[in-house]
């Protein structure tokens, strides 16, 4: 694709997850919202199907061409495609319900199985994470307005096996995880609620992020997409291959986030 196709990415990609952002607080400032358990057990609530709406339209609008998938619109998830953009518009949503402020709005671009660019902003943070056009990842400073602020490249550490920083997740921490993490020499760890663990690892703040638990594309692919512009990489758990996305269903298996230098056991 031209240049001008990955600008016009990175300029809606960011605009619209502002917007959602918005929508979000707005809801997240009541003091009671409307939650409901879907199908799959998982919470929504009407912040999810706001920032679902806004983003949806947004992207159909600029870019009518590609497939949109999102977490909230279950009819979309039997097709696919080369290319498409993939949307959870509140990933989060346990966090968001116990107001911790991990949450955040994803937006990826997908070509041939690939996060190329993406967008992950956590509102309640006032942190931004994005690729630019021409893939590289950046951290935004806030305020954010139309135009962007302040952009620092960000890159992946250098890992010290023998000191690792290891990120895991609030919600879905299990035994299983630990007892993975225990193979590794690790100075310290910290904890994340949704996408934003990979944006950990593409600062630098951390080394390592295991995940040893059921996760979808939706949830993945635009953190994956910051990580892949910082210089990391994700690997399935089971053969270290790539992991990849358009999978049937869009679920994905387990897998590791890292910094390259992390050495796997």
């Amino acid at each position: 694709m031209t240049d001008a196709f990955y600008q016009k990415i990175e300029t809606t990609f960011r605009a619209l997850a502002l917007e959602a952002g918005a929508a979000i607080m707005e809801v997240y400032g009541r003091p009671e919202f409307e939650a409901r358990v879907k199908s799959d057990d998982s919470p929504v609530t009407e912040a999810d199907e706001a920032a679902d709406a806004l983003i949806s339209a947004g992207l159909h609008a600029a870019f009518p061409d590609i497939l949109v998938i999102t977490e909230e619109q279950a009819a979309t998830h039997s097709q696919s495609a080369g290319r498409f953009i993939i949307v959870d518009p509140l990933d989060g949503t346990k966090e968001f319900l116990k107001r911790r402020g991990d949450f955040t709005v994803n937006i990826a671009l997908v070509e041939n199985g690939v996060p190329l660019r993406g967008v992950v902003y956590a509102p309640a943070k006032q942190r931004m994470f994005y690729t630019r056009a021409d893939g590289k990842s950046v951290e935004e400073a806030g305020p954010f307005g139309p135009q962007p602020g302040a952009r620092t490249p960000i890159n992946v550490s250098r890992p010290d096996n023998a000191a690792l920083m290891v990120v895991a997740s609030k919600s879905h921490r299990d035994a299983a995880t630990d007892d993975y993490i225990a193979r590794y020499k690790v100075r310290d760890m910290t904890s994340a609620g949704s996408s934003l663990k990979f944006c950990l690892v593409a600062t630098g703040e951390a080394d390592f992020y295991p995940r040893l638990g059921r996760t979808m594309e939706w949830d993945t692919a635009a953190g994956h997409a910051v990580l892949l512009g910082a210089g990391g990489k994700v690997l399935r758990f089971d053969d270290h291959t790539p992991l990849t996305y358009g999978k049937p269903g869009y679920d994905n298996p387990f897998f590791l986030a890292m910094a390259p230098g992390v050495e796997l056991r």
